[in-house]
């Protein structure tokens, strides 16, 4: 059973996904929005290949708890991939993952233009290892 976080945008969706026991998150790419809506091969390929069983999508939300300016229209997309996808969509605050992921990626020596294709994957695994963990504490 795993999960797929999306990073969704208005360009790019960053994509990844955890292990079966969903205990670790791993980012695997970024691809055009336009395309994952559409339901294009590359996406269809990455559900038929790691078979999801549930989609895991990060809200903006602003410092003081409330869903950012975007969080509608990311609920939008969410929702037709979801429905496309014949998969349940939860949503995660997202809060800060670029943040985090342009941090992490500084760390590895990588230059602005090094990361702008891989910001939006690492934060997508950034808040699926944070709802992971929220999981496994749950459960406890």
């Amino acid at each position: 059973m795993r999960a797929m976080a999306l990073d969704i945008g208005k360009s790019r969706i960053g994509v990844a996904i955890s292990d079966p026991a969903r205990r670790v998150a791993t980012p695997l790419c970024v691809l055009a929005a336009d395309e994952v809506l559409a339901g294009a091969a590359p996406f269809r390929r990455l559900i038929d290949d790691w078979e999801p069983d549930v989609l895991v999508c990060g809200i903006p939300y602003t410092l003081s708890h409330a869903e950012g300016p975007q969080a509608k229209e990311i609920r939008e997309m969410a929702g037709k991939i979801s429905q496309a996808c014949a998969l349940p969509v939860v949503f995660v605050d997202e809060r800060l993952s670029s943040q985090e992921a342009k941090r992490s990626l500084r760390e590895e020596g990588l230059t602005e233009r090094e990361m702008r294709g891989k910001i939006d994957m690492i934060a997508a695994g950034v808040f699926l290892q944070a709802w992971l963990d929220m999981q496994h504490t749950d459960m406890k």
